[in-house]
């Protein structure tokens, strides 16, 4: 069984949207979240979502599934206090729903709307061969580290670096007791599932994506992502 499981948790302060979440912002008369949810909905390959919500918003999010039809939603629940828990949260849910059913999770945010389903294949295709997949998109620009003083500690070739983005798919038994390891030992705040995964000592293995594979987190992303769309719909306006 392959499940998405889908992080709409935050409730966007760098977006500086007063009025609601940023997963709720509209686009084409649809909100963000949706034009998420709509590429697992039609992937043929997904069986199952679960979504972790900011728990206000959560029948807001109920009145949208309904209303675009989003049909293979089987459970929102509430986030938690850290992205680390929200996710947690949601693979709970997809241990509902996988039941005795051995489970590949695909961990996505409801605000990185612009994949494939051939990405999503890609990733299921790579948790198979290697047991982890992580959607990475190549560096454009030279990475450097820098320490608290705000002074380049290292400087890495572009060659060797990659820009790791979502989905990060996972065996869900592997994934799921990671998520409990870390909470035993009191870590809460992995800043993602690759992070967490390769804290414990896990190989990840890169499934290639386009740099144009953004997470909507400031308004330039919300600009990036209506022009993205705008020239899709363009290219298919010209193309017939």
């Amino acid at each position: 069984m392959n499940i998405a499981v889908i992080f709409a948790g935050g409730v966007g302060a760098r977006m500086n949207s007063k009025d609601r979440p940023k997963q709720f912002l509209e686009l084409y008369n649809k909100p963000i979240i949706i034009h998420t949810l709509d590429v697992f909905e039609r992937s043929k390959d997904i069986d199952a979502i679960v979504i972790s919500c900011v728990e206000g918003w959560i029948p807001y999010l109920e009145e949208l599934i309904y209303r675009f039809r989003i049909e293979k939603v089987r459970k929102v629940v509430p986030g938690g206090a850290t992205g680390q828990l929200s996710i947690y949260n949601g693979l709970q849910a997809a241990k509902e729903v996988a039941g005795e059913e051995e489970a590949i999770v695909l961990i996505h945010d409801g605000v990185r709307p612009n994949i494939s389903p051939e990405l999503i294949r890609a990733n299921i295709d790579s948790v198979l061969a290697h047991g982890t997949a992580i959607s990475c998109a190549t560096a454009t620009e030279t990475p450097a580290e820098i320490d608290a003083d705000g002074m380049i500690t290292n400087v890495s070739p572009r060659d060797c670096a990659v820009i790791a983005k979502a989905p990060q798919s996972f065996l869900l038994k592997d994934i799921y007791a990671a998520h409990k390891k870390a909470q035993s030992e009191g870590l809460n705040n992995f800043i993602d599932s690759a992070t967490m995964m390769r804290h414990y000592g896990y190989r990840l293995h890169v499934v290639p994506c386009r740099w144009d594979n953004i997470k909507i987190t400031t308004p330039s992303d919300f600009y990036i992502f209506r022009a993205i769309l705008e020239a899709q719909e363009n290219s298919q306006f010209f193309s017939l």
